[in-house]
């Protein structure tokens, strides 16, 4: 009987193990069938291709130089076995595109070769840091020549500073750039007279700067500024008016004027308007009627107006100079020049900051500079003393947007900290 009980249970628990190992297995099976299946399927992994100008440079050579003094497009590519014959059907076929004649010193170029070969496919050469020009030299296809813009960055900054020497050597120490001075300069122009600065003057300033490859190549524009001078602050705040951006005052004055501050970009003033000035060249005291920027020679010279060109010429006393007729009330003129601007002759109009010419040291001159002169009623006048006409101030209906931005851009100005001057200098 003790028998029989314990053979039963021996096939009850038999049966019990089989049933649970059976479905056990089934259910590994099936778990692991769609697995087996997900196996099978071969991942397909994209693999990013190295460019360079646009070009998969994986398989490619790449060659780097920069141009030397006297050297030229064939002295460059005929010791890389481009022949003389294909070299002359690029100077031909690039003129549209790139004159190859202009391949200037120290500018950089680059050769691509595929590492099968020494015969180059491509060759690019960067006339400036914002574009390049692609040469393809396939053998097997037809020449193509085009020209490309680098990819462009903008980046934001907010910088403040304390004059210790200059306006523009206290902005250089800050890293900021000839450009952007520049601008500063002219956006404050008839505000503040750069040349009487004070030590412990103070500016900020809200900009977006250009970058190609992380350097900085330009100034896209000021976004806000402000200027204290001998405790006297201007806020620089742009608005949109009728369609066009200026920049205006807390008061809602605008900046602009009709004529830029000066003909020359930053620059110092050497001789003011003088009613008994000693001629250096003639030796002898006559009145000078013109304020004489100094400046090296080739400097741009700019229209400081809208206008019409009435002479352009060359006279013994004045060199080569322009004379332009802004409206029935101002007419300007340059003297000295080295050289005329493109395009520039009577009857020609300009804009405003548009290049006329470049300094020289032409007629009666001991070296090269600016002399500009004056015309109001067509009588000479001390242009330092004139009171320019602005341009419209905000008007009524636009009063409370500006007040908005104002106080917004205010809020924004206090927050940036003047950075210390690198050392303390006597003032000018």
């Amino acid at each position: 009987m003790n028998i029989g009980r314990i053979f039963l249970w021996a096939l009850v628990v038999f049966a019990l193990s089989y049933s649970y190992y059976y479905f056990q297995i089934k259910d590994i099976e099936i778990a692991k069938e769609p697995r087996e299946k997900e196996d099978l399927v071969e991942e397909i992994t994209e693999v990013a291709e190295q460019l360079l100008f646009g070009i998969n440079v994986d398989s490619l050579e790449v060659i780097e130089g920069v141009v030397e003094r006297n050297q030229t497009l064939s002295s460059i590519l005929s010791p890389l076995n481009v022949s003389f014959q294909t070299i002359d059907l690029i100077a031909k076929k690039s003129k549209e595109v790139f004159d190859v004649r202009r391949i200037g010193f120290n500018k950089k170029y680059t050769v691509l070769t595929p590492k099968d070969t020494l015969q180059p496919q491509y060759f690019i050469y960067e006339p400036n840091p914002m574009e390049y020009v692609v040469f393809k030299l396939d053998q097997d296809e037809e020449i193509e020549i085009y020209k490309e813009n680098k990819p462009l960055e903008i980046n934001k900054r907010e910088v403040g500073g304390v004059i210790s020497k200059s306006l523009y050597v206290n902005m250089v120490e800050l890293g900021l750039s000839p450009d952007l001075i520049d601008l500063f300069a002219d956006l404050y122009g008839w505000t503040v007279d750069f040349q009487r600065l004070q030590k412990g003057d103070k500016f900020k300033v809200i900009f977006n700067e250009q970058l190609i490859d992380g350097q900085v190549v330009g100034i896209e524009s000021i976004e806000a500024a402000y200027f204290e001078h001998m405790g006297d602050g201007t806020h620089a705040i742009p608005f949109v008016q009728n369609g066009e951006l200026s920049f205006f005052d807390e008061e809602g004055e605008s900046l602009k004027k009709a004529f830029l501050r000066d003909p020359l970009k930053f620059t110092r003033i050497s001789s003011r308007y003088n009613l008994n000035r000693f001629h250096p060249v003639q030796k002898r005291y006559k009145p000078h009627l013109g304020t004489d920027y100094a400046a090296p020679t080739g400097t741009e010279i700019r229209s400081v107006g809208d206008g019409t060109i009435v002479e352009a010429r060359y006279t013994a006393g004045n060199g080569n100079y322009v004379k332009i007729r802004h409206n029935g009330t101002y007419t300007t003129q340059y003297l000295h020049m080295s050289k005329f601007g493109k395009g520039v002759k009577a009857g020609t109009r300009v804009k405003q900051g548009q290049v006329i010419g470049y300094v020289g040291s032409t007629g009666l001159a001991t070296g090269p500079h600016l002399c500009f002169r004056f015309w109001k009623h067509g009588k000479q006048v001390d242009w330092l003393k004139e009171k320019i006409p602005p341009a419209e101030p905000i008007e009524k209906e636009n009063q409370e947007e500006f007040e908005r931005k104002l106080n917004e851009i205010r809020q924004t100005l206090a927050a940036i900290p003047y950075s210390e001057p690198v050392e303390l200098l006597t003032s000018n």
